[in-house]
């Protein structure tokens, strides 16, 4: 049996994610979906919808392409339809948009499938029967997923909320998923400190002075 280990997911990503990237990341999508909103105004309300998701794409690609090399996080080149993707520490990074509470339309891309096999080697930080074949993973992958309403009359310029999830190998779970505005605040949060219980003693005729007028 391997050592016991003290890896969760949740640290995995925020040893590997400088906290910079994520805020930026935050701010970049954001502002990439409210680019999107405003190129789309005026169109046909016939065809608005599939005109919004288009450019939500790819402003939020370009966005994301941005707050990836602003943190030397290595990003792909952006080309077309292609996923752009990052590297930082133990994690791929990449990124897609989902109608609020349809996660399993993170499937729809073999592409995204293909990188989530590599969450293989962590799943046993959350499937205790699988602890014991846990080793400290070279490589994983992680998604921030913008949340949309799915509806143009509800908050149709921004994400109802950016997520960060890692998926499951087969990415039909999610082995981790949090707000990116919650899981922000965990870079705050300290070990607490080892106690110190020592407690130093002073010899008995410190500062005493002998007869010969030298002190102990």
């Amino acid at each position: 049996m391997n050592p016991p280990t003290k890896d969760t997911i949740p640290g995995l990503l925020l040893r590997s994610i400088p906290r910079g990237l994520v805020l930026g990341v935050e701010d970049a999508l954001n502002a990439g979906a409210a680019r999107a909103y405003a190129a789309a105004k005026g169109m046909d309300e016939g065809h608005l919808p599939h005109v919004l998701g288009q450019l939500r794409h790819f402003n939020m690609n370009e966005a994301f392409y941005r707050a990836l090399a602003a943190a030397e996080a290595a990003p792909t080149a952006i080309q077309g339809n292609g996923l752009v993707t990052g590297r930082t520490g133990v994690f791929t990074l990449a990124r897609f948009n989902i109608p609020e509470g349809s996660w399993i339309n993170g499937r729809r891309s073999q592409t995204r499938r293909q990188m989530a096999f590599a969450n293989k080697a962590i799943e046993p930080l959350v499937q205790p029967e699988l602890f014991d074949q846990y080793q400290p993973p070279a490589e994983a992958v992680a998604f921030f997923v913008a949340c949309f309403s799915g509806s143009l009359q509800i908050q149709p310029e921004s994400p109802t909320s950016i997520q960060i999830a890692v998926p499951d190998r087969y990415m039909r779970g999610w082995l981790f998923r949090e707000p990116l505005e919650v899981f922000a605040k965990r870079y705050d949060v300290q070990e607490p400190s080892q106690i110190d219980l020592a407690v130093p003693r002073l010899k008995k005729n410190i500062g005493k002075k002998d007869m010969d007028g030298t002190s102990s």
